[in-house]
């Protein structure tokens, strides 16, 4: 009986449940046909809902878009997300720079880049937006950046070495150029026409069309053009001359007899007037690059006369013989710089007479070397018997004749010239002999390196030299082949603080048989109208020197610093004016003189 209640109970539960059960099946089937009856049914709504395509169909439609023209299809369908694959970001970038949307174009491109660092291609494409932009900078910047990635791609090599050739850059433009075998010549002209014989001036350039012009050949032209002597102002050009050629011009006015013109021949003549100096000159003699140098110097403390004549050995122009004449009468003060003891040698004379011979050979572009002898008479007045007595002092001061030979290398040890950047290196030896009685053998080496940069694409608006040169000297060394750090006409190691004379006497800068010295500087164009070209900039100079007898020597490191300006007039003189300071002793220096 309590079972068949139980059950009874369950039944009732369940008659419930499927009563609520109809009652909203009632209430649902009413609102159904309500919202029937009103055309907004469910199984029939027409809400739009946009169904993405997959990236491999929108990248394929955006190729289509693009092969078809449609650059703003292609660049609608293939933008899209940051995620997106690196094709779609570089089709992207394309069809952009088709549309000239130069900006929106480098950011599809360096957003494609970045997932696929490794393919040169976008570097390829946005150096071609970049050049667009007028950023030729930045367009060098990521050629050189794909060359890396793909060293042989030849439309890179072109593009890359077009670049440099619109900046007026031929070697670096050749650098490229010559890996994709460019540029083939034409023809190869000189201008103005020169007088030089025709079989020496064309030794001397040793190419000619049809081939292929490389920098290796226009580096080794360019040498042997600067061993003539009589081009000192050079500029080479390439220009296209259809079918893929081109015409090189070398623009190089040619020094005859006096100058490029008599009046820039008398300009260099007198430039030395203020200093009671001139320079007769006389250049290509007989149209054989046959050139007679010369210095003629009346000042009653540093008389000299100085004669060089030169020409083409075997009339080939990579080979020049020097033979010189040079002779001194000098008064030397050497109350500061000489620490012998007893009286200050305040008025030293020193009479020196020489000769000899130099042979340079330009073996490539890229180096060069040298070698020559000399034969010195020398003479000593006004000594103190304190300096003859020692034997030390008779080593520097004793009158006598000496023979010495000397052989250098003049090397390209680094060249960048996509950056204008150029490293050199040379090196002397030099031994010799002094024949007076009790005195043997001596000797020098020196080194220096010489860095150059020209900071922008073209031009010398700005300039910066360093150099570091080092020396020593060994043995019975006379006193006239002592060096000498300070700023003089007859001395090449300025340090730019120091004067090497003291009313009109040298002998006022430190002298020694050993030394270091470092120069840097740079020079900002100014003003410049065809005729005067003016260049101001900023030094700091660096040296010391010592000897081992202890009677010469700086005693300590030197540091100097100023300004210079630097005025070019005609292309044939420039005029030097410096302002330097010695940073450890005080004092001033203005010092003023003409450069060839």
């Amino acid at each position: 009986m309590a079972c068949r209640e139980e059950l009874f109970t369950i039944g009732s539960a369940i008659l419930r449940v499927r009563g609520i059960i109809c009652i909203a099946g009632l209430v649902f089937s009413f609102f159904a046909s309500s919202f029937t009856s009103s055309g907004l049914s469910f199984a029939q709504q027409s809400f739009p809902v946009e169904v993405k395509p997959s990236e491999s169909a929108r990248l394929a439609n955006a190729q289509k878009a693009f092969d078809a023209q449609q650059y703003a299809d292609a660049a609608r369908l293939a933008r899209g997300p940051e995620n997106q694959s690196a094709d779609l970001d570089f089709l992207a970038g394309l069809a952009l720079a088709k549309l000239q949307r130069w900006q929106e174009a480098d950011a599809a491109l360096t957003q494609g880049h970045r997932k696929q660092p490794q393919q040169a291609r976008f570097l390829v494409e946005m150096a071609g937006v970049h050049y667009k932009l007028k950023d030729t900078r930045a367009a060098k910047r990521e050629l050189r950046k794909a060359l890396k990635l793909d060293p042989k791609d030849k439309y890179t090599l072109e593009f890359l070495g077009t670049l440099y050739f619109l900046d007026r850059n031929v070697e670096a433009a050749l650098k490229y150029w010559n890996a994709i075998d460019k540029p083939r010549l034409r023809k190869v002209s000189v201008a103005p026409p020169p007088t030089l014989d025709v079989a020496l001036l064309q030794n001397a350039i040793g190419f000619n069309a049809p081939q292929i012009l490389t920098g290796d050949a226009l580096l080794g032209a360019e040498a042997r053009l600067d061993n003539l002597e009589i081009y000192p102002h050079r500029r080479e050009d390439l220009a296209p001359a259809g079918d893929g050629n081109y015409d090189a011009t070398f623009h190089m006015p040619e020094r005859n007899l006096w100058g490029d013109t008599w009046w820039m021949g008398a300009l260099t003549w007198l430039s030395g007037l203020p200093y009671a100096t001139v320079y007769p000159q006389v250049y290509n003699l007989g149209h054989d690059a046959v050139n007679v140098t010369s210095l003629l110097r009346w000042d009653s403390e540093k008389r000299r006369a100085f004669v060089d004549g030169s020409m083409p050995l075997l009339r080939q122009s990579k080979y020049r013989l020097h033979v010189y004449f040079d002779g001194r009468n000098e008064n030397w003060n050497l109350t500061n710089t000489f620490f012998g003891g007893g009286p200050a040698l305040s008025d030293l004379n020193v009479r020196r007479v020489a000769g000899g011979a130099e042979l340079r050979s330009v073996m490539t572009g890229r180096w060069s070397w040298s070698s020559g002898i000399e034969i010195a008479n020398r003479s000593f007045r006004n000594l103190t018997p304190e300096t003859t007595a020692s034997s030390v002092g008779k080593t520097f001061f004793t009158d006598g004749t000496s023979v010495s030979y000397w052989g250098g290398v003049d090397r390209s040890l680094l060249r960048l010239p996509e950056h204008r950047f150029t490293v050199d290196g040379s090196g002397e030896g030099r031994v010799g002999r002094e024949l007076a009685t009790g005195f043997g053998t001596y000797g020098a080496v020196r080194g220096s390196l010489t860095a150059h940069w020209l900071p922008k694409a073209t031009g010398d608006d700005y300039e910066m030299l360093a150099r570091v040169r080092a020396g020593e000297a060994f043995g019975d060394i006379p006193f006239d082949e002592l060096y000498q750090l300070g700023i003089e006409r007859d001395n090449d190691l300025w340090l730019r603080g120091h004067a090497g004379t003291e009313d009109g006497r040298k002998g006022a800068a430190p002298l020694g048989r050993r030394y270091f010295l470092a120069n840097w500087e740079m020079d900002k164009r100014v003003y410049s109208n065809g005729i005067f070209t003016v260049k101001l900039g900023p030094f700091v100079d660096n040296g010391a020197i010592a000897d081992s007898s202890g009677l010469f020597g700086s005693q300590k490191w030197l540091w100097d610093t100023g300004a210079q300006c630097k005025i070019r007039v005609l292309s044939s003189v420039t005029v030097v004016l410096i302002y330097g300071r010695d940073l450890r002793g005080g004092k001033n220096v203005f010092y003023g003189t003409a450069l060839h």
